[in-house]
């Protein structure tokens, strides 16, 4: 099947960018990677009278490289980019582990971190890094700039905060240094949309303390969840967990039932635990 009949543009600014999709509205999709729009349009599951191609726009930075200040990304960072200026700069630990369990390398070298985020899959695994790290979402329209907490962005399964006027512009990562992180995630095969994902981070106060964890699970539920607990749930941390567990409420699809994908969920949140426990310097 081929993509029903559709202008294109490309512009050179970001506020050409703006102004057409203040005029075009829902009518309107911004290609970034085009990893998922791309097939959306061969099935026709998108039909959009416009495609606004972003490729030339000035949102490639990647700002704030420092332990102390939340790291900041332009929408149209590339996946693999990302993932090596981490690796060589030693931070963001979380989103390194992420970005190598997400398709192969082929596809991280032309996916971008702003087009995961847009489009909200569930099972991403860089929207779930985003909500578990308390990040935000920059969007931008011809009316201004807005910062939205990522754990309001994602409303449900391919659905977001963002209005039809507006693009994503930017991502905020904060925690940048925090040590104790793990990520996982079940996939049928090496490079297949994960199943469940699982990403937990051990928080200390300025002393060295620990203060408290975050779990956020992934392909769950249609939108990614994150769950905080306080110091004491890091020396409860499998009671944290099964509290977590008692309010999901896990999808059902021909893929995997609910319990399965429950059962998977409570695995995988004490396997991160576990893992950021040690990797900063306790014992679980």
């Amino acid at each position: 099947m081929k993509p029903v009949p559709f202008d294109y543009a490309r512009p050179e600014t970001l506020e050409e960018a703006l102004a057409l999709m203040a005029n075009y509205g829902d009518d309107a999709a911004p290609l970034a990677g085009g990893l998922s729009l791309g097939p959306m349009l061969n099935l026709r599951l998108a039909r959009p009278a416009v495609v606004v191609d972003l490729g030339r726009l000035a949102l490639h930075e990647i700002d704030s490289l420092s332990p102390d200040r939340p790291v900041e990304t332009g929408a149209l960072v590339r996946q693999a980019f990302l993932q090596q200026r981490l690796k060589a700069d030693l931070i963001m630990p979380l989103v390194g582990e992420a970005l190598d369990c997400i398709g192969h390398y082929q596809t991280r070298a032309r996916g971008t971190v702003g087009g995961s985020v847009a489009h909200a899959d569930p099972a991403a695994e860089l929207p779930l890094c985003l909500v578990t790290m308390d990040g935000s979402v920059w969007l931008q329209s011809t009316a201004g700039r807005r910062n939205v907490p990522a754990t309001a962005f994602f409303e449900a399964a391919l659905t977001t905060a963002r209005h039809p006027d507006e693009l994503v512009a930017g991502l905020e990562w904060p925690d940048a240094g925090e040590p104790g992180t793990a990520f996982a995630e079940f996939a049928l095969r090496h490079g297949d949309f994960a199943i469940v994902a699982a990403a937990a981070i051990v928080r200390r106060n300025d002393d060295g303390r620990v203060s408290g964890i975050r779990l956020g699970l992934g392909g769950v539920e249609d939108a990614p969840r994150v769950f905080v607990g306080s110091d004491d749930a890091v020396n409860n941390f499998k009671d944290f967990v099964e509290q977590s567990m008692a309010v999901l409420r896990p999808t059902d699809d021909p893929v995997c039932d609910a319990p399965y994908r429950l059962a998977l969920a409570r695995k995988l949140g004490l396997a991160v635990i576990v893992r950021a426990l040690e990797r900063a310097g306790l014992h679980p």
